[in-house]
């Protein structure tokens, strides 16, 4: 074999996976938590236009901002919605106008906006240690490695042929144990016509603009709490999945293009959309590349994924919703394995904040929900103020990022 042709087939497999990592998150987004938007755009009795305009510019935005921001800074940088305050909205737009939502969406976009050019979320970020970092990480994703196994009570025959691919890939071929899984799985539901793509239509999204309307009942009731719960649900451990995987790119520029995003898209019915956490967490470990380096493809795969997706709105999301439950929650949680073994075993390295670490955990799997504010936030806070107590000292701004084990810790600026 020729030097060139080695080298376009050493490329091509080079970007097989981080690729794959795309598709896989973006399939666990759409088939795990979408749900939510339809449900509450039911609530607020919008019109199938409307639904539609809303897929197209949730997905059209996160999709763009995803793209730029991985491409710019060469890390898988993975927007997504936010998944909290969708299912907020589910309550809130039973008793919100419509039009006056929009206007909240777009007061808590600009906040995003304000609180990115401040700098102020990025010096807290780096107050975190390393240890509690990752304590609340891998208590975050253990739900989803639980999730794995506990579809075998439902569908064992899925399931149970899922994991053993899974662990005999590993075994003989670890790097397309992932790819592996998924392939054989779609394979296996159209075999026994558990899911029909035979009277799929694809029809192109229209978005339909909304005249924001703007009252304090809705910025009290509804921006307010939006800002909060994804503040804290989504960017914080978001950028912790970031961190912990070695990748030093600042939250400003990714606050400011998220909000900016989500202020453009809102007139829309675009209702947030932020750095991801969860599906970040299958694009930045090794599971996407074993080179941290190359991992930045799958941030840019999933946003054309999205893009396709919004581009044809309710349609491509209504296949990904039609998938069964447990191979959506059976594919995150082997996917996600890595990630959680890694965290754990980062989480228990340092004796001196093992203690902090593992109360954080634990208090991060128990997603704790208090004021409205979910798991992730309660388990860092507890985490904090456990390493405080036992430290006699709050954490110290950190300025070197540690990396976990398989990660290299990356020098390349942010993007402003």
């Amino acid at each position: 074999m020729s030097s060139s042709a080695y080298a376009s087939r050493l490329c091509l497999r080079d970007l097989l996976h981080p690729i794959v990592a795309g598709l896989i998150s973006v399939i666990v987004n759409y088939g795990g938590t979408f749900i939510l938007v339809f449900q509450a755009a039911k609530i607020a009795g919008l019109s199938p236009e409307l639904t539609a305009s809303w897929v197209w510019s949730v997905s059209i935005g996160v999709g763009i901002t995803g793209l730029f921001l991985s491409w710019a800074s060469r890390e898988p940088i993975i927007t997504a919605w936010s998944t909290p305050a969708a299912a907020f909205l589910v309550v809130a737009l039973s008793t919100t106008p419509y039009a006056e939502a929009v206007g909240a969406y777009i007061i808590s976009a600009a906040a995003f906006v304000l609180l990115g050019l401040s700098g102020c979320f990025e010096k807290v970020i780096r107050l975190i240690p390393p240890g509690v970092a990752a304590g609340l990480l891998a208590g975050i994703l253990l739900q989803f490695g639980i999730g794995a196994f506990g579809g075998m009570s439902l569908d064992p025959v899925l399931v149970g042929l899922l994991i053993a691919v899974y662990v005999v890939l590993k075994r003989f071929t670890a790097r397309y144990a992932v790819v592996g899984i998924l392939v054989l799985g779609l394979a296996f539901l159209l075999t026994q016509g558990r899911v029909d793509f035979s009277g799929l239509v694809l029809q192109f999204a229209a978005p339909v603009f909304t005249r924001p309307e703007f009252s304090v009942n809705a910025l009290l009731s509804v921006a307010l709490p939006l800002f909060l719960i994804t503040l804290t649900g989504q960017y914080m451990p978001g950028m912790l999945v970031l961190r912990n995987d070695g990748f030093s790119t600042s939250a400003n520029p990714i606050l400011t293009v998220t909000g900016l995003g989500s202020l453009l898209m809102a007139p829309f019915g675009s209702h947030a959309f932020n750095i991801a956490a969860i599906t970040a967490a299958i694009c930045t470990g090794k599971e996407a590349s074993e080179d941290p380096s190359k991992r930045w493809i799958a941030g840019v795969a999933a946003g054309l994924f999205y893009i396709h997706v919004g581009i044809f709105g309710v349609t491509l999301a209504a296949v990904f919703m039609a998938l069964p439950a447990t191979f959506i929650t059976t594919l995150a949680g082997l996917a996600l394995l890595g990630t959680i073994g890694a965290n754990l075993a980062s989480a228990m390295a340092d004796v001196k904040t093992r203690e902090a670490s593992l109360i954080t955990f634990l208090a991060s799997a128990a997603n704790i929900t208090l004021l409205g504010i979910g798991g992730a936030f309660w388990g860092v806070l507890i985490g904090l103020a456990a390493y405080a107590l036992l430290n006699g000292r709050l954490p110290r701004r950190e300025t070197v990022v540690i990396p976990a084990a398989d990660a290299v810790v990356t020098t390349k600026g942010a993007t402003h």
